[in-house]
Formats: structure tokens, C-alpha cells, sequence
């Protein structure tokens, strides 16, 4: 009987303790949520200070926690672009704000587009005659090109700048698919339709490096002229025509080499660089650390700024990331997800459509359903523009195609007008380990594809025949829209990719502009006069639930990313051959139907480290939620 108590003490013991443990678990996630909002009452009077920590998209996308925590490491900061432009522009209007500080020790990178757009909101801060600081550590290209448009740009001393230039390699698995005994069997239309070179070559093929080499010249070249613009007395040449005689002559000090090439202004730790920036946005009087000023951080600075609603709404959709298949997204073009934003606001009260594309493009099907939803749109009569961002190719010039105008940027990268389809089979593979297929057939197409003992000739011609077919829709979808004759769009397309600039001379794109331009035709076409009017952005809603994610997952380890070097940069792009490995592979094995997807485009998002194939961490995803429940 004694026993019998004891266990039943222990048993209450336990239910109390876990009560109490879900009870205090309870109120910190109800004390995380209501903290998870950023307070407008935190906007003081100083500098507006942006911590960039990642990078800066078009859209930011979904984090799943599970994800988050199967790969070990928070997931890469991200900032939207539209978002970050009013912020800036809305500190050089206000007087609370005497100076932007740009913290750049852990920023990641942006599209050339995004750059642009945000240097240019800089350059309204200083026109405002407000100063803006930058600091950097390590400085590469893209951060170099937004520090450029600062007044002041300092580098730490153990850091340094090092230009690399547009372009890189990317890696041809052609040998060793043929040493392991599997075979790509590609399907496509167009020359310089690079995308499926990798799984059948082992290096570039002459069109795709013709294609590629003019592309990336352009974007060097608007690279060197935005930087000269903003920073006249930066010797770029200096850094990129001899760039070890250019160290070499400062004794390997990459921070005075910077200096001395005018890249940076000057040298000092954080705290030296506070002291200064102290000295026109004032002394934080609650934070005693060495080199604290007053400062606003960007998150209640929003909420303080938000996006403005006055006027008559212009509806906005965003089609940024690969398009695919299903509800997939933000950051992600969930053909599915999108389709029904824009039908959802087919009842709505709107004066036109801006369609603002930031996509390499992806399943051919997935950007029907999506064009097809914009034509539902402009069956209502009102004007749809489309605003290309850093990317609008292949499946994104797909979706384009309903546009009554185009706007684009010279770097915009858009085109690769072409189709193509890759499976895989495994018929040496298999003949290696001796397993072979065997059977009964009643007619040619009995058991094909077959991943065994081969495609046979006639599902061979059937696909690429339903290949070609989606290539004479695509041309004859762009014939239509840009009022050309297909024989021309065919021999522009082909799977070729232009940059903004030559696509305006060849009529794939109407002329030079961004979303605001956009939103102006739009609203000009409308009949909307004296400006009276807004965007209103459809089914980009993010909600508290992803705000706390973001603050649970992203940033904590901030100050440990700091420190990174050159060094340390240099090596990240080792650290992400392992993931570009894995969306290689998934690209081979994971691809369903026709694509239209544009593999020289530069990639939108930098991998945060080495990712599980898609497959394999959507089961994964899977059972753990389903564990969760």
C-alpha cells in the first residue's frame, strides 16, 4: 500500500511539474508574440541604422520551422526590396532622422536591380543633405556597390574589398553521369538553351559561352559605370586589372590596398566608427558601450513608415523565385498560389495590374495557370504592366507575355525564349549490376518510358516533338504580344538571354523603368490624376506567425558572422558547392514536365550551407510534422 502512495506522489509530482513547464512555456510564447510586432514609440531621434544581415530580394520567403531546424543553422536573413526603398526614401524626408548608417559586416548580396534601387534611395538621403556612414569588413562586389553611393565608407582594419566581377563557373556532371551508367536523355528547343549542359557535357558549349559572354560583360559594365557614378575617385581599374600588384603594394594589407584605391574612405574598428557617426547622430544616452550613437533600427522604423494606402489601389502580384507546381511560396512562384491571389481580387475595386516578375522561370504549366490568370485580369478592361526586376527569363518572360507594356532595367537579365525536358534512365547502370527488364508488349509505347532498358525510339520522338510544340507556343505567345513575326521571335529566342538593355533594341521589352514607373503608366492609362493613387500588393501577407519565426531563427548569430574575413568570405563559396551539388541532382531527378527555365541567370538567393535534396527534406518535413500533431 505504501508502494501504491509513493507511486502516486511521484505521478502528481510529474503532472505538476509538467503543468508548470507548458504553463511558463505558454507565457513566453505569448510574451515572444506581442514583442514579435516592432513598436513604432522605439523611432527615436538619430541615425537610421541598417543592419543588413543577408540578403535583399523581391519577396521575402516562408521559413518552415522544421526545415529551420533539420539544417542546424539559422536561415538567411532576407529584406524586401520595396520595403527597404520606402524606408530609406521615407529617412530623408523626415526629421527624426539626421543620418543613415549602413552596417554591411554581414550583408550577403542583392540582384543588380536591387542594388540600383536602393543606391538610389541613398543617393536621395544625401541629396536631403543628411550624411550616410557604411562599414564594412569584408567588402565584395555587392556590398561595395551600395557602399559607393555613402558619403563616409570605412573598413575595419583586418578587413579589405576584393571585386570579382560578373560571371563564375558552375559545375558539368556529364562524365561521371557516365561513369556511374546513367543517362540524361534531354529534350529541348533552342540553340543557346543552356540549362540541361550540365548533366550531358563536361564543360560550356560554344553558344552558351557566346550567350553568356555577352551577357555578363553588360552586367560588368553597368557594375563599373553605377560605382563610378556614385564614387568617382574609385580607381576600379587599380583593384581589377592587377589585383595582386595592387595588394602587393600595400605589403598584403587588403585594408589600406582598399584606401588607396579609393574604394574606402577610412580605417578603423566599430567603435572608431561610431565615435564619428556620434558626432552627427548623437550620443545613445542608454547604451554606455564604446561608440554607441542614437540610432533607430529598421524594424520600428517601419512599422512607423508603412507603405502608403491613400488613393485608388493599383493591384500588385509578385512572381518571384522558380515557378512551380502547387502553392509553393512567397519566394517560391507556386503557380497554383499565385493564380488564385489574382483571381481572389477579381471582384475587387482596382484601377489596373502591375505584374512584377523576379523569376528564371520554371514549369511550363505552373506559369500557364499564372498567365492565364492575368488574362482573367485584363478581360476586366483595366491596364496590366509588367515590372521586371533582376530577372524576367524563360518561364518569366512567359508570364510577361500579357502585358500591354513592359518595363525592365538595362540590367535586367530576360529572354531565353526556349523549352526543354530531362529524365533520367539507368540502362548501363543497371546492365552493370546485372538487373535487366523483360516483358510483353502490346503496343510501341507498352512500358515506356522505360528507366531500365531504355527509351525507345518512338517515346523518344513523342517527347521531343511535345518539346517543340511548347516552343511554337511560346514563340507564338511572344509574336502576339510584342507584335512581332514569329520567324523573328525565333530567331531571338532559341533559348538565348539578353540583357535589359539590347532586349529594349529588339523589342522584347517597351522601355527602361521600375515598379514606381510602372505603377505611374498604370495609373496614367487608368485616367488617375495628381497622383491619387496606391499599390496594393496581392497575397503577400506574411503575418505575426512567420514575424516570430524570423525573430526566433534569424539574426542570433549575427555577431559570430561578423568576424569574418576575407578568408572567410573567400571560403564561403566553397561552402556552397555542396548545396549547389544537391539542386543539381534534385534538378536531374526532381524535374516534372516541360521547363522553361533559364540557367544563366544569375542565382536570385545565396545558399545558407549544405541543404538535404528536396524529395528527402519534404518526407523529412513530413514526418515531423506529422509527430507533431
Amino acid at each position: 500500500m505504501e508502494f501504491a502512495k509513493n507511486v502516486w506522489k511521484l505521478l502528481v509530482a510529474i503532472k505538476d511539474g509538467l503543468s508548470l513547464l507548458f504553463l511558463l512555456l505558454f507565457f513566453a510564447l505569448l510574451f515572444a508574440i506581442l514583442t514579435a510586432r516592432p513598436s513604432p514609440a522605439s523611432v527615436r531621434d538619430g541615425a537610421l541604422l541598417l543592419e543588413l544581415d543577408g540578403v535583399i530580394v523581391e519577396e521575402r520567403s516562408q521559413i518552415d520551422p522544421f526545415q529551420a531546424l533539420l539544417a542546424g543553422e539559422a536561415p538567411v536573413g532576407e529584406y524586401d526590396v520595396q520595403e527597404l526603398v520606402h524606408a530609406i526614401e521615407a529617412a530623408a524626408d523626415d526629421d527624426r532622422i539626421n543620418s543613415v548608417v549602413l552596417d554591411l559586416r554581414t550583408f550577403l548580396g542583392g540582384g543588380s536591380v536591387h542594388l540600383r534601387e536602393v543606391g538610389e534611395a541613398l543617393d536621395k538621403v544625401r541629396a536631403a543633405k543628411k550624411p550616410v556612414f557604411a562599414y564594412g569588413m569584408a567588402y565584395t562586389d555587392d556590398s561595395l556597390r551600395l557602399a559607393a553611393h555613402a558619403s563616409e565608407v570605412w573598413v575595419d582594419p583586418f578587413g579589405g574589398a576584393l571585386i570579382q566581377g560578373a560571371g563564375g563557373k558552375r559545375l558539368y556532371y556529364g562524365e561521371l553521369l557516365e561513369k556511374l551508367g546513367v543517362e540524361a536523355n534531354v529534350f529541348k528547343v533552342g540553340t543557346y538553351k543552356s540549362a540541361v549542359e550540365p548533366y550531358i557535357r563536361n564543360s560550356m558549349s560554344e553558344p552558351a559561352r557566346e550567350n553568356a559572354t555577352a551577357l555578363y560583360g553588360s552586367l560588368w559594365e553597368q557594375w563599373q559605370d553605377d560605382v563610378k557614378k556614385a564614387r568617382p575617385k574609385a580607381d576600379i581599374a587599380q583593384a581589377t586589372t592587377k589585383p595582386a600588384d595592387w595588394v602587393e603594394a600595400s605589403g598584403g594589407d587588403f585594408a589600406d590596398a582598399a584606401k588607396a584605391a579609393g574604394l574606402v574612405d577610412r580605417i578603423g574598428s566599430w567603435a572608431q566608427f561610431g565615435e564619428r557617426v556620434k558626432e552627427v547622430a548623437g550620443e545613445d544616452s542608454g547604451d554606455k558601450t564604446p561608440g554607441a550613437f542614437a540610432h533607430t533600427d529598421l524594424a520600428p522604423w517601419v512599422a512607423d513608415n508603412p507603405m502608403p494606402t491613400a488613393g485608388k489601389a493599383i493591384a500588385v502580384v509578385t512572381i518571384a523565385g522558380e515557378i512551380v507546381e502547387g502553392d509553393a511560396g512567397p519566394g517560391t512562384a507556386g503557380g497554383d498560389r499565385i493564380a488564385e491571389a489574382l483571381d481572389a481580387a477579381l471582384d475587387d475595386d482596382i484601377a489596373g495590374l502591375v505584374v512584377r516578375v523576379d523569376s528564371p522561370g520554371g514549369v511550363v504549366t505552373a506559369g500557364e495557370k499564372i498567365r492565364a490568370a492575368i488574362l482573367r485580369q485584363k478581360a476586366r478592361d483595366i491596364p496590366v504592366a509588367v515590372s521586371m526586376a533582376n530577372v524576367a527569363a524563360s518561364g518569366g518572360y512567359w508570364v510577361s507575355t500579357p502585358a500591354d507594356r513592359i518595363f525592365a532595367e538595362p540590367e535586367t537579365i530576360t529572354g531565353s525564349i526556349g523549352v526543354f525536358g530531362v529524365v533520367p534512365s539507368f540502362q548501363k547502370l543497371a546492365s552493370d549490376w546485372g538487373v535487366s527488364a523483360d516483358g510483353v508488349s502490346t503496343t510501341p509505347l507498352t512500358g515506356q518510358p522505360d528507366f531500365v532498358d531504355g527509351f525507345s525510339p518512338q517515346i523518344e520522338r513523342i517527347l521531343q516533338s511535345s518539346v517543340s510544340n511548347t516552343y511554337g507556343e511560346f514563340v507564338a505567345l511572344v509574336a502576339k504580344s510584342r507584335k512581332l513575326a514569329p520567324a523573328r521571335v525565333d530567331e531571338i529566342g532559341q533559348g538565348r538571354v539578353w540583357d535589359g538593355g539590347t532586349a529594349r533594341q529588339i523589342g522584347l521589352v517597351d522601355q527602361f523603368g521600375d515598379l514606381d514607373d510602372a505603377l505611374a503608366w498604370v495609373a496614367k492609362r487608368a485616367g488617375i490624376e495628381d497622383d491619387d493613387y496606391h499599390a496594393r500588393f496581392l497575397g503577400s501577407e506574411t503575418g505575426e506567425y512567420q514575424t516570430l519565426l524570423r525573430q526566433l531563427f534569424v539574426g542570433n548569430d549575427r555577431q559570430a558572422r561578423i568576424a569574418n574575413d576575407l578568408f572567410a568570405v573567400t571560403a564561403q563559396h566553397q561552402a556552397a558547392l555542396p548545396a549547389q551539388i544537391a539542386a543539381d541532382m534534385q534538378g536531374l531527378m526532381g524535374r516534372q514536365g516541360a521547363q522553361a527555365y533559364c540557367l544563366s541567370c544569375p542565382a536570385g538567393r545565396p545558399s545558407s550551407g549544405m541543404a538535404l535534396p528536396g524529395s528527402q527534406m519534404d518526407a523529412l518535413t513530413q514526418v515531423l510534422r506529422a509527430l507533431s500533431r
